[in-house]
């Protein structure tokens, strides 16, 4: 059994409903698009690690509003990132910049995001969940 990761990333979108991305600094997926979030740190709950990472990578402060769903991914050097997902609503409109291991943050237009190379199944995780059409 390989080992489990735990992770979070966070579903942010803006007044006008665009979502925050984050271009990745680090692998996995390296120089795509994908939810800022990151490991779960040791005694931390989930609820905190998503705000602590949102904020880290972007600058931005959120709230968390409610699990949207999980997703496992293979991690660099063996083991499975387990991802929980979580809706954030941003607490003021600031603008996001890119932080610790994120090149760039900004918010895209849902009709934009399928011209974005964004990481392994991002787009169709975030379709099931009804988050995008």
């Amino acid at each position: 059994m390989s080992t489990q990761i735990p992770c979070v990333g966070a579903v942010v979108f803006d007044a006008a409903g665009a979502l925050l991305l984050v271009k990745r600094g680090h692998e996995p997926a390296r120089g795509r698009w994908s939810l800022p979030g990151g490991r779960v740190e040791p005694g931390e709950s989930h609820e905190a690690a998503v705000i602590r990472e949102v904020f880290e990578e972007t600058g931005l402060d959120i709230t968390v509003v409610r699990e949207v769903g999980t997703v496992c991914r293979a991690a660099p050097g063996g083991g499975t990132y387990v991802i929980r997902d979580f809706l954030g609503r941003l607490v003021e409109g600031r603008t996001p910049v890119g932080n610790d291991d994120a090149d760039e943050a900004r918010f895209f237009a849902p009709a934009d995001l399928g011209d974005l190379d964004t990481s392994d199944g991002l787009l169709e995780a975030l379709a099931e969940w009804g988050l995008i059409d």
